[in-house]
């Protein structure tokens, strides 16, 4: 029997990313006062998109739009991936372990979104 996921929050990507977006939050604390109009804002609000992308697109009834949610979320994770190499490379925090989730939360979206893509057609 296949169980379906009722709302966003049931889906394991979901979940990761939201962790990915506290995780980057609690980072972001230690930047320096600076970068609260910069780095911090930027790099929160690209992680914010992840999961708010993922949710939107959730719920939507087509697969295209669908589709476009989820890429958009992609999206964010590069720019995300960008921020963790400016943050190590400024010396602000040690983001390997940033960087293990995020990737793993991309290397999920892009299976979630290519099973959509495949098996909705």
């Amino acid at each position: 029997m296949v169980s379906y996921s009722k709302t966003f929050r049931d889906v394991l990507v979901w979940q990761k990313a939201h962790a990915f977006v506290l995780d980057v939050y609690r980072v972001t604390e230690s930047f320096p006062r600076s970068e609260i109009y910069g780095l911090s804002s930027q790099f929160r609000r690209a992680a914010v998109s992840i999961a708010a992308n993922f949710a939107e697109g959730f719920k939507k009834r087509g697969k295209a739009d669908k589709l476009r949610f989820y890429n958009i979320a992609q999206g964010s994770i590069e720019e995300c991936q960008y921020y963790l190499i400016l943050a190590a490379d400024l010396r602000y925090a040690d983001t390997r372990e940033l960087q293990m989730k995020i990737d793993e939360v991309g290397r999920m979206l892009e299976s979630y979104s290519a099973a959509l893509a495949t098996n909705c057609a």
